[in-house]
């Protein structure tokens, strides 16, 4: 986003659950303001203006302007957020208030670019970070952190402390843990269907169910003339 969003806010006076369904019923939901040296405040903001900055390409690192009704307009960034597991909508949001100079720790995503030069050998490249956490002043919140694997061979794989991070950023995880990695995937034996499996051979010819060879016939068995 190249300007600074805004979004309005009042203050909650009312609490409970009731309140919060009024105030989803009038496309608003709750939020909780805090930190930066200020004290807790309940409020209660537009919903389409916050799901419209955690849709933006900086989603939930967005640095954006709270304008609240009789406190004045400061910085804040999402914090926490509450999904409802059904419609998939959010519905409460802690909102930190950002103090000038301060550090603050926030997920950032990974992106891995590239084809890795294993997976031309029947190898999988499979990603086992997603995003990783950062501690930064507000103005150094990366977008994403990029990382080419094109050089990533079969059995090889990329750490933590191989990411390209840049100065002031500070990486709060374990430099060891594995990113990425080129495995050797085996294709699972299929076992044989009911249909497969073997059964004993039928006979053909012109012998009859019950025929025994060498039996002999009613025909042949009555004495000739």
């Amino acid at each position: 986003m190249a300007d600074k969003v805004v979004v309005k806010a009042e203050k909650r006076e009312e609490r409970g659950k009731n309140n919060a369904r009024r105030l989803r019923r009038d496309g608003k939901i709750p939020v909780t303001v805090y930190g930066g040296g200020g004290e807790s405040v309940a409020a209660a903001a537009e919903l389409k203006d916050l799901a419209a900055i955690l849709r933006s390409d900086t989603g939930h690192n967005t640095i954006f302007s709270l304008d609240m009704a009789g406190e004045g307009a400061g910085d804040v960034i999402f914090h926490e957020r509450q999904i409802d597991p059904i419609k998939g909508r959010l519905i409460h949001a802690d909102l930190r208030r950002i103090a000038k100079g301060e550090k603050i720790e926030v997920t950032v995503p990974i992106h891995l670019i590239g084809e890795a030069a294993g997976t031309a050998e029947d190898g999988v490249l499979t990603q086992q970070m997603r995003e990783i956490k950062v501690l930064c002043v507000p103005s150094k919140i990366p977008e994403y952190i990029e990382y080419d694997v094109t050089e990533l061979q079969m059995n090889e794989s990329i750490t933590v402390a191989d990411l390209k991070i840049e100065e002031g950023i500070e990486v709060h995880e374990d430099p060891e843990a594995i990113v990425a990695s080129v495995v050797f995937v085996k294709e699972p034996e299929l076992e044989p269907t009911p249909e497969e499996e073997l059964t004993e051979p039928e006979l053909v010819g012109d012998e009859k169910p019950g025929d025994k060879p060498g039996a002999v016939t009613e025909e042949e068995d009555v004495e000739k003339p």
